[in-house]
């Protein structure tokens, strides 16, 4: 499916993706057409991290894992690459008796053993799998271990051979075999008890034909994908079940127990994706399961791109594996050899070109906005650092780094970098400032500055270290919208009116899963701490004064999760109000700012167009496309850097912003306790 989509011009792209489509309209409508294409190209052009299962040796354990050591062998569903990083739950050790080519197989068997398991088959059981790839024929031996007779249906003899090698009968639907009238046969004119769908086509005709050669009262389980125009007449006469599988099995896509590690108790939940991996392996072990059979091509990795073209091309392929070279024994020290990549960019100036950049990460907002605004600048772009080594290395192809790393103490350690920027997940970039700063470095970290009130007291501690050996960076939080066009046209306006403000700022955040990192309290911090910090730092920047009263509520209404409204005093007597909203549509702009003053009135619309009222001499400011300050921001730290100035925002400021995060979260928390 990923190859293809890769492979299709810009229109069937769309055509595949009608949501992508509809929220890329509304993007338009709100944001413009530059930001919209622009936005657009970056998805398009940044490549995914291919992969489905592997084997190979442990380099490496991280905290809590138990039950592996260095050396063992391992499967896993990680990607395809020489080192590769997996949670301790989606991962299981090979035993001896298993080769490493047939435990590769191992993520394909968890699939279709789910399948099974959905589908309750018992000893004795007539049983019939639609469609005969690899995952079809892993089942037809899975089925055939657990006792059933199986009858297999596919167009392709030499894979109708295979299963009937592997004990099943078979129906042969390029020769014009009836399958309703094989079926019929096969479970001597009563139905079979249930069908396995492992086909991949957008025809409806499988699920139909399911459906026909059930007995009353059969199970249908969906482990491919084809369509779903189900016929109401086909399940209610017979009482039909039919039921999707998810992947693996139990934990697929819980990221609490994938990415987290929280395995759910054996006494409740028999069978997990590990659980299932371990089940399949055992049976490769025993001899029940015989994947050699099925391998009909291997490749040396370098040459992956062959037998990628294979998957999608006319040529009959089932199993294809790639091989690694294993050059060295694997230790624990491994992956320290082989986390650089020198990246062929035009050979450096003779003369270093001041300041020199190292990024850690380099995620889509990181790619999208804060590398081409710092090569913008003209700064020399040196390392890219990121533990998925494929966007590191494409990033740093796009934007011109020297070298890409999936180790930041290499970053850290080049004395070279004079400043590092700091955009990965929200838990990681207070340790990744007080690492930078302790080292001399100036530093650009995006937004929060940390997410709980110990990582902030760390950072004011390495800075306070920092000033009394006269050695004080400049530490820069992401808070763009107050460099802006608009807003430093606003400041201005307002600068010149010694009255108090009156601010209404409401912002279309939208809704995000509720399984996205961002609402970890742990990992992301929750999206006041992670996003709404951005309009109280805009707030306390119009306001130019402190900050001296908060008061937050929130909806009481379910699925607003992060949704507030939050009342600002300031030391001037301005007041803010700022209304985070989850519960809004998508076509609806995200952003609006009304500013209240005497007698005279300032609308700004997402970023496009600051209306004035009753202000002399101003009346609009319009742009061609919509600018929130991202490349003014970054210049505006590179220039204070080269030029040895202050910092382009007080640090005490982002403090003051930063814990005001904190503080509303935690009175919205006393309220909801109360």
């Amino acid at each position: 499916m990923l190859v293809e989509f890769g492979k299709a011009n810009l229109l069937d792209k769309a055509r595949q993706q009608p949501d992508k489509v509809r929220a890329v309209l509304d993007k338009l409508r709100t944001d413009g057409l530059i930001p919209t294409i622009d936005s657009v190209r970056n998805k398009l052009e940044w490549p995914i991290s291919m992969g489905y299962c592997n084997v190979g040796v442990v380099a490496a354990l991280g905290p809590g894992v138990t039950g592996l050591q260095v050396g063992d062998r391992v499967a896993s569903n990680g990607v395809h690459a020489e080192m590769v990083c997996v949670p301790k739950n989606l991962c299981a050790k090979v035993p001896d008796t298993v080769s490493d080519e047939a435990a590769a197989f191992t993520v394909l068997g968890a699939i279709a053993l789910q399948g099974i398991r959905l589908s309750g088959p018992a000893l004795g059981e007539a049983i019939a799998v639609v469609g005969l790839g690899l995952i079809g024929l892993i089942a037809v031996q899975l089925l055939r271990a657990s006792g059933c007779r199986v009858l297999g249906i596919d167009l392709d003899p030499q894979r109708l051979s295979y299963a009937r090698d592997f004990g099943a009968e078979t129906v042969d639907l390029s020769r014009g075999d009836d399958a309703i009238d094989a079926a019929a046969r096969f479970s001597r004119g009563r139905g079979v008890d249930a069908v396995l769908i492992t086909a991949s086509t957008a025809s409806n005709e499988p699920v139909h034909q399911a459906a026909t050669i059930c007995r009353k009262r059969g199970r249908i389980v969906l482990v491919g994908v084809v369509g779903l125009e189900l016929s109401r007449a086909d399940f209610y006469e017979k009482e039909l079940s039919f039921q999707v599988s998810c992947s693996y099995g139990p934990g697929r896509y819980d990221p609490s127990y994938e990415a987290d590690g929280n395995d759910y108790p054996i006494g409740f939940v028999r069978w997990t994706e590990q659980r299932n991996f371990e089940a399949v392996l055992d049976m490769l072990a025993e001899g029940r399961i015989d994947v050699g059979r099925l391998v009909t091509h291997r490749f040396p990795v370098d040459r992956a791109p062959c037998a990628y073209e294979l998957i999608s091309s006319a040529e009959r392929a089932l199993g294809i594996l790639l091989q690694y070279r294993v050059e060295q024994p694997v230790t624990s020290s491994t992956s320290a050899a082989r986390t650089v990549e020198i990246i062929e960019t035009p050979a450096r100036p003779e003369k270093r070109a001041d300041p020199v950049i190292g990024f850690i990460g380099s995620g889509n907002y990181a790619r999208q906005v804060l590398m081409p605004s710092f090569k913008a600048t003209g700064v020399e772009l040196k390392w890219v650092a990121s533990k998925a080594g494929v966007t590191a290395v494409t990033a740093g192809r796009k934007f011109g780094f020297a070298k890409s790393t999936t180790d930041t103490s290499e970053l850290l350690g080049d004395r070279e970098v004079d400043i590092v920027v700091i955009a990965t997940r929200h838990d990681s970039h207070a340790m990744y400032v007080c690492e930078a700063v302790r080292t001399g470095r100036h530093v650009f970290v995006e937004k929060p500055l940390a997410i709980t009130e110990q990582q902030l007291a760390a950072i004011e501690s390495v800075i306070g270290e920092a000033a009394a050996r006269d050695r004080l960076p400049i530490l820069m939080v992401g808070f763009n919208r107050r460099f802006a066009p608009h807003t430093q046209r606003i400041r201005q306006l307002l600068d010149a009116v010694p009255h108090p403000k009156t601010f209404v700022m409401t912002i279309n955040a939208g809704s995000i899963p509720s399984t996205h990192w961002v609402h970890d309290p742990e990992a992301g911090g929750g999206r006041i701490i992670g996003e709404a910090c951005h309009f109280i730092d805009l707030l306390r920047y119009l306001a130019a004064a402190p900050i001296t009263r908060i008061e937050a509520l929130a909806p009481a209404i379910d699925g607003c999760r992060d949704s507030l409204s939050l009342q600002l005093g300031f030391q001037d007597g301005s007041l803010g109000a700022l209304h985070y909203l989850t519960n809004g549509h998508r076509s609806f702009p995200k952003e609006r700012l009304d500013v209240f003053c005497a007698g005279r009135v300032l609308e700004l619309d997402n970023f496009r167009t600051l209306l004035g009222f009753g202000w002399p001499g101003f009346s609009r400011m319009r742009l061609w496309r919509q600018d929130k300050g991202n490349r003014a921001c970054v210049a505006a730290f590179v220039e204070a850097v080269r030029q040895r100035r202050a910092a382009p925002i007080p640090f005490s400021e982002i403090v003051e912003v930063t814990r005001a995060t904190f503080e509303v979260v935690d009175q919205l928390k006393s309220k909801r306790l109360s």
